[in-house]
């Protein structure tokens, strides 16, 4: 008398097969480990600091500047607490973020922006020029100054301003590692200078700073690439678990193991059942590892990430079903893996270079879970703030999750 097997039982049955098919796969799981432990390592090895200085070069020195205007402004009616704040003038005061090097020559100055010498500076301020090229060994006790721009002022400067003479003309040197808005504001900033020098209000006015920054203020307190690296190392474990998914499902479909399996008392449903939990279980189990190893699990998000990780992996077996019912073989398989999961991969820049990601960006299946992982993983945001990416990606995982049912549905009742 036969006995009456459970679906539980038969799915059970189901899930240790694929485990055991899983673990024969050698290459697989060697790549599985050599990927976890990859990434961890980069992400440790990743600066976890940012410097947000620019530091700002003067030739002549200020000094030189001051002691050369010294007689004319006397002459044109200076006084003494006039000529004592010059004598006090700090060109980067009430500059958050400005670094000012002051070098004796404007050619000396412009070797170190270009990199032909090197800048050093002592513990007491003395300043340091080596050749390299030349032979010239690191002095001691002195560390680097790597000059981002540079501004070569007549030695007139100040006289010629204060005087109201046309045509002073100020070279500003600049790196061509520096971004174009920094180079534009140090422009800006040696016309504001010499509007204070000669004594002029800017033609123009700015409300005050608080009402200028929109959104939130980070000055100071910058994302550093190891933090941006937390999110995308859990998005590309779960993304990497998309190929050796379809593999699995490939092999099975390509050598109609499948067939073998409907003989028994399995049903389709009980081998897509099987499917989606191991696959699931897979990216799910990587994915928080990777989370843990990087630390950002914490006693407080954990929950919100293990749901956010868990939309992720359903998502990308519901590609990895998609793929591994294409692919007639290795080559075929590795193309529609690529072909559907490069375009995933796009809202991943949106970490690396952050701002408002554009529509189309935020149009694709990926980016409300990376936006969420963003958001838990670097900003702390709880609940309140991802709800709305969580309920977006929960819909894009129905659609792709039942394309892939519906395609290894097809497929394998084809067989």
């Amino acid at each position: 008398m036969s006995r009456t097997v459970s679906r539980g039982a038969i799915i059970a049955a189901l899930l240790k097969k694929e485990l055991v098919a899983y673990s024969r796969d050698k290459l697989y799981v060697f790549l599985t480990l050599l990927t976890l432990v990859a990434v961890v390592a980069l992400f440790w090895l990743l600066p976890d600091s940012v410097d947000e200085s620019i530091t700002l070069a003067v030739s002549p020195p200020v000094s030189v500047l001051v002691e050369d205007a010294r007689d004319a402004l006397i002459a044109m009616g200076a006084t003494d607490e006039q000529l004592a704040e010059l004598d006090e003038l700090d060109l980067a005061e009430g500059e958050e973020g400005i670094a000012l090097v002051e070098f004796e020559a404007a050619d000396q100055m412009a070797a170190v922006i270009e990199g032909s010498l090197e800048a050093y500076r002592t513990d007491d301020g003395v300043l340091i020029l080596r050749d390299k090229a030349a032979g010239e060994d690191k002095p001691e006790d002195a560390h680097r100054v790597r000059v981002d721009v540079g501004i070569g002022f007549p030695e007139t400067f100040i006289t010629d301003v204060a005087t109201g003479r046309q045509g002073v003309t100020v070279t500003v040197y600049e790196d061509a590692a520096v971004p174009e808005e920094i180079q534009g504001a140090m422009r800006s900033f040696v016309r504001e200078m010499a509007y204070q020098f000669a004594g002029v209000e800017p033609p123009v006015t700015f409300a005050d700073e608080e009402g200028m920054v929109l959104g939130e203020d980070r000055a100071g307190n910058q994302v550093t690439m190891r933090e941006k690296m937390r999110p995308m190392l859990a998005f590309m474990i779960l993304l990497m678990e998309t190929f050796s998914m379809a593999s699995l499902i490939s092999v099975e479909v390509l050598q109609r193991t499948v067939t073998a399996v409907l003989v028994s008392p399995a049903k389709v449903t009980d081998f897509l059942a099987a499917k989606s939990i191991f696959g699931t279980a897979l990216g799910l189990t990587q994915g928080l590892i990777v989370l843990a190893l990087v630390g950002a699990l914490t006693a407080t998000n954990w929950p919100l990430l293990l749901v956010t990780v868990l939309i992720g992996a359903v998502m990308f077996t519901g590609v990895a079903m998609v793929v591994g019912s294409a692919g007639k073989d290795f080559m075929g398989q590795l193309f529609y893996a690529m072909m559907l999961t490069v375009p995933l991969i796009i809202p991943a820049f949106s970490v690396l270079f952050p701002g408002s990601a554009a529509v189309w960006v935020q149009a694709i299946p990926t980016y409300p879970v990376l936006d969420a992982l963003v958001g838990v993983t670097i900003y702390g945001q709880g609940w309140a703030e991802v709800w709305r990416s969580l309920l977006l990606a929960t819909g894009w995982l129905v659609v792709l999750f039942g394309i892939g049912l519906f395609t290894l549905k097809r497929k394998v009742e084809s067989l």
